[in-house]
């Protein structure tokens, strides 16, 4: 079947529908159907993803270098040992996805809901995440050195090892969030939601700026009375 189109609109494509606009060197998808779809190792570098699904579809060490995703929906999607160097993703609903092994280097993640994903072993130097829900999400030894923080929600994420040395928080929360071996030296807090910390944990702040109001609320939850 020959492709003429440079765009393709509004169709389900599986593994090989795809490849074969492909290889007709189609690279954008507007409203496409990609859910369970088995899409490992195939090269999507510089594609471009409009209003697309991928729930639950596959893409195990694909190549995803430069892509663009708007507006998406990948809920529990599979990228374990993807190339997703420059990828920016926008608007995009990330729930429950898998990231464990990519290469996240300079990718972009705005406004998109990543509850419950998992970041493992990921190489991410120079990724960044603005305005993005990481609620419960694994972000174990991730590095947010000298970094802004935008609305970003930390809430129940593991973030064990990580470095937020020297960044900047601004409406972010790290409510009840795992923080053990975590960084903060020289990290300003006082625009972060620290509710929930426990005894052990507070000691990662070492060196942080926090706010007099957040001082007062950590030790009322440890049941101190400030006077």
């Amino acid at each position: 079947m020959e492709v003429q189109a440079k765009q393709i609109e509004g169709v389900a494509l599986g593994r090989d529908a795809l490849a074969q606009h492909l290889a007709a060197g189609v690279r954008h998808f507007v409203q496409c159907d990609f859910d369970e779809a088995e899409l490992s190792r195939l090269d999507l570098q510089d594609c471009v993803f409009e209003r697309c699904t991928f729930n639950e579809s596959v893409l195990y060490a694909s190549k995803l270098a430069r892509s663009m995703w708007q507006r998406c929906r990948a809920m529990a999607a599979d990228f374990e040992s993807a190339d997703l160097v420059d990828a920016q993703f926008s608007g995009c609903d990330l729930n429950n996805s898998k990231w464990r092994r990519t290469k996240l280097a300079s990718a972009s993640f705005r406004s998109c809901k990543l509850t419950g994903a998992q970041f493992e072993e990921v190489a991410h130097l120079g990724a960044s995440f603005e305005e993005c829900l990481l609620v419960g999400a694994d972000l174990r030894g991730f590095s947010f050195r000298k970094a802004e923080l935008r609305r970003l929600d930390f809430s129940d994420a593991d973030l064990s090892g990580c470095d937020f040395r020297d960044a900047v928080f601004h409406e972010c929360s790290l409510r009840e969030a795992v923080l053990k071996q975590a960084r903060f030296e020289g990290a300003d807090l006082r625009g972060a939601d620290l509710g929930g910390l426990k005894l052990t944990e507070v000691r990662a702040f070492k060196g942080a700026v926090i706010s007099y109001s957040q001082a007062a609320a950590i030790l009322a939850e440890m049941g101190l009375v400030v006077a």
